[in-house]
């Protein structure tokens, strides 16, 4: 069992239960920390990129199989898709400022930015980072569960000094990634629950802390389960693959409520449409294609098990449910 990882999720939790408020600052002083430590490794890096580790920039396509046995595209187009596929759950972060929009003042105008603000300089960051970590280490080293760490061990003996900061970065990257996503996903409950698709325990208010109390507990526990008993490539491509379908849906879904409802009030409109929500479902749906067939088993598999709480509970007790039924 990964004891780290639940010992984590365990004080996070308690954190979150705690709230909201508390969380946003103890997240602020993580993130002002790991990116500091993020742009010193590409301030220190710059200078030891070797250009022949960057030749050729796209290896050439073959395959290989990891340890559960289960053959993966490397290098070439296929190769860049598959692995766009499976890191894009270091992604997921900024779409998770929306689900804190109960707590923000003013919305409409802190949800955008908060969200293409935090995806344009992430973007950049982990561009620099690989070009940086790739060039000085050779890109066939760094198949291992700690690049950055092989990357500051190849800078020679002077930069020791730079390896406990780095590792101190690494904990703190995952801690925040791991505080935003708990932020946000007893939040979606919370909402689910008040629309009728929930049982109601799961909007249940805590008395003094005023934070959905339960839905953080139960979450917490499946949280440190998964994280105490899984490896960690399975539940990154797990994660990848449902963060990608839900953005197609939620891309497809801009598409239909133009459509439906051109008249509804919008705070913010998709800009380009329909060229960038049409974009986003066919990126996203192509990024999918490249993920291996057993992650897209175990997600018909999570599909199935959401669409039958829907059907034996939801589907009676949603609220839109109610209304349409009343209106025939």
């Amino acid at each position: 069992m990964n004891i780290p990882a639940v010992f984590i999720l365990a004080m996070l939790s308690a954190l979150l239960i705690r709230g909201t408020r508390e969380s946003a600052f103890v997240n602020g002083l993580i993130v002002i920390l790991k990116v500091s430590i993020v742009i010193m490794v590409i301030s220190v890096g710059w200078g030891f990129i070797d250009p022949a580790n960057h030749t050729p920039f796209i290896p050439e396509a073959t395959s290989f199989e990891n340890r559960e046995g289960i053959t993966h595209a490397y290098g070439g187009l296929m190769g860049i898709l598959g692995a766009a596929g499976v890191v894009f759950f270091a992604y997921i972060g900024f779409d998770a400022v929306s689900t804190a929009a109960q707590e923000a003042k003013n919305p409409k105008r802190d949800m955008p930015i908060g969200i293409l603000a935090s995806l344009a300089i992430c973007t950049v960051l982990y561009i620099t980072v690989a070009l940086i970590l790739t060039g000085i280490v050779h890109y066939s080293e760094l198949n291992v569960p700690d690049p950055i760490a092989v990357g500051i061990n190849a800078l020679g003996p002077g930069m020791a000094w730079l390896r406990p900061i780095v590792k101190i970065g690494a904990i703190a990257g995952l801690s925040s990634v791991i505080l935003v996503m708990m932020l946000g996903q007893p939040r979606i409950f919370f909402t689910m629950s008040k629309d009728g698709l929930l049982p109601p325990l799961f909007s249940a208010v805590h008395p003094r802390f005023r934070t959905p109390w339960l839905a953080t507990l139960l979450t917490g526990a499946v949280a440190m389960m998964v994280a105490g008993l899984f490896p960690i490539g399975l539940l990154g491509e797990l994660v990848s693959i449902g963060t990608l379908l839900a953005f197609v849906i939620v891309c497809a879904g801009v598409l239909v409520l133009r459509i439906t409802d051109p008249e509804v009030p919008r705070p913010f409109r998709t800009p380009g449409y329909p060229i960038v929500p049409a974009g986003g479902v066919l990126a996203c749906g192509y990024l999918m294609y490249g993920l291996p067939p057993d992650t897209w088993a175990r997600l018909i598999i999570w599909m199935a098990v959401g669409l039958l709480i829907y059907f034996l509970y939801g589907r009676r007790h949603s609220k839109v449910q109610r209304r349409l039924a009343r209106r025939v």
